[in-house]
């Protein structure tokens, strides 16, 4: 009988990170690396990839970078084929990249945003971040799928949505509300598809966390002020306390659990702080 500690391991496996530059995805890449997996990360930004592959490759750390803009099927194929030539499997994905720029109809100081109503807001927000949080997503898991089936592989792929996949969040434009919403069931529809191959399918919801999305809007100490005033536990999350359930679903400790959407928000979906 094997311990529950080596049902994390992930030795001899290879994982692949979209959006793997900063915040969330790098701490998805960090994750598994430090479980023994060989990580490519996957980003539009060339930058940040190239330090941060240096950087785990100086901890010892079998990572490889790969420039990528998730929303361009060509390029994420690409990007897969090169994993795949580089270690010779997947064995887990994680559809990270996203994007979130713009406004709700209400704004940060809690007035109304004239930009961001259903009539002022701009189409073409709705469609650049519908093609990369939706159809990118739907790239992603596509060439992830590919990859495993072509190998007979019982992968694992992790979508990462939101809470705003459940719930009505004012201040974020209504185009990411609704792509992740579309991510949110088409994890549902895809791991039924999926579930008789042993390919799982799930999703990791974070409420607020400190990461560069937004334009980096995060960062700044008083916008963060005004989103930990939203959560019940009066902070936004770090994306080191991540990294623990990006693990599980990335492993074989999760292999009963598909099609399921995990929550982590420091109460925010449970409704407004309370004293």
């Amino acid at each position: 009988m094997s311990t529950v500690f080596a049902q994390f391991d992930m030795s001899g496996k290879a994982v692949l990170v979209t959006g793997g530059g900063s915040g969330i995805g790098l701490a998805y890449a960090e994750a598994v690396a430090e479980a023994g997996a060989a990580v490519t990360i996957a980003g539009r930004s060339p930058a940040p990839i190239e330090r941060e592959v240096a950087r785990l490759q100086g901890l010892g750390f079998k990572i490889r970078g790969a420039q990528l803009d998730i929303a361009d099927e060509q390029q994420v194929k690409a990007v897969f084929d090169g994993h795949q030539e580089a270690f010779g499997r997947l064995d887990a994905v994680f559809a990270n990249a996203g994007i979130g720029d713009g406004t709700g109809f209400i704004g940060p100081t809690g007035a109304r945003a004239p930009l961001g109503q259903i009539d002022t807001f701009d189409l073409n927000e709705w469609h650049r971040i519908i093609n990369t949080n939706l159809t990118g997503t739907m790239y992603t898991i596509r060439h992830g799928v590919r990859l495993m089936k072509a190998k007979q592989i019982k992968g694992s792929i992790i979508v990462t949505t939101s809470t705003a996949a459940t719930i009505s969040v004012p201040i974020v434009p209504v185009a990411y509300m609704a792509s992740k919403a579309g991510a949110a069931h088409l994890v549902r529809h895809v791991a039924l598809e999926l579930a008789a191959s042993g390919i799982r399918v799930n999703a990791i919801a974070p409420g607020p966390f400190v990461t560069n999305i937004a334009g980096g809007a995060l960062q700044d100490i008083e916008v963060q002020k005004i989103w930990d005033r939203t959560v019940p536990m009066g902070r936004m999350g770090q994306t080191e306390q991540i990294k623990a359930l990006a693990l599980y679903l990335a492993s074989p400790a999760s292999s009963f659990l598909t099609g399921q959407q995990i929550t982590i928000d420091g109460g925010v979906t449970l409704g407004p702080p309370v004293p």
